[in-house]
């Protein structure tokens, strides 16, 4: 992912893995269509149509709308997991992790809202084995926050009766970004990122 393409809305989405052009353009297609009318509201039709294609052609590429749905969700919680993995294998106390893991995790979010939006809220539309594929992946994202709440505790850095609690307390605040950011509003994703570090800081009682 280390090359990236504008789409619609001034966001910047990497792709680079979906190939072909074709494929790649339908995937940009499926998420705006999600993203702006839910998956269930979208047809095939509604995909091909924004990617300039027929829906004959879609049908090359993806076998069903669901296949896209699912292509869509893997990269998004791969690369979710990505960010997380790398700020809690970091060198660093707790708190310092903590701080890159959620500031990053959050401009993810913001900055690729669209993409986020589909990522986080059209899980239900999977079917069971595609579903419970992202469901281990979101224990996974779980598990690399808590891992670092958790050190933070046993180091004395931070005060947290209920760790796990916490933790879903810490990725939801995260995840709901991707419902309000406006990338016309006054902050942008790095001043959002800063802000909620800080806030969840606060949450676990970070010591200063």
């Amino acid at each position: 992912m280390s090359t990236a393409q504008e789409t619609a809305g001034g966001e910047i989405e990497p792709w680079e893995e979906v190939t072909p052009d074709a494929a790649r353009r339908l995937l940009v297609a499926a998420v705006e269509a999600f993203a702006e009318r839910g998956y269930h509201a979208t047809t095939t039709r509604d995909i091909a149509g924004r990617a300039g294609m027929s829906p004959a052609a879609l049908y090359i590429h993806y076998k069903t709308k669901e296949e896209l749905l699912h292509r869509i969700s893997r990269i998004g919680h791969d690369r979710a997991l990505d960010i997380l993995r790398t700020a809690a294998a970091a060198d660093g106390s707790a708190t310092e992790r903590l701080t890159e893991a959620v500031s990053s995790f959050v401009r993810w979010h913001a900055g690729r809202r669209t993409t986020a939006r589909v990522v986080q809220y059209e899980l239900d539309a999977l079917g069971p084995a595609a579903r419970a594929e992202i469901l281990a992946l979101r224990r996974q994202v779980d598990a690399e926050v808590r891992g670092i709440i958790e050190d933070g505790v046993e180091s004395g850095e931070f005060q947290v009766l209920d760790v796990r609690g916490t933790t879903l307390a810490v990725l939801s605040l995260c995840i709901d970004v991707a419902r309000w950011f406006n990338v016309d509003g006054p902050r942008t994703p790095e001043e959002v990122g800063a802000l909620y570090a800080d806030l969840v800081l606060r949450m676990v009682g970070a010591s200063k």
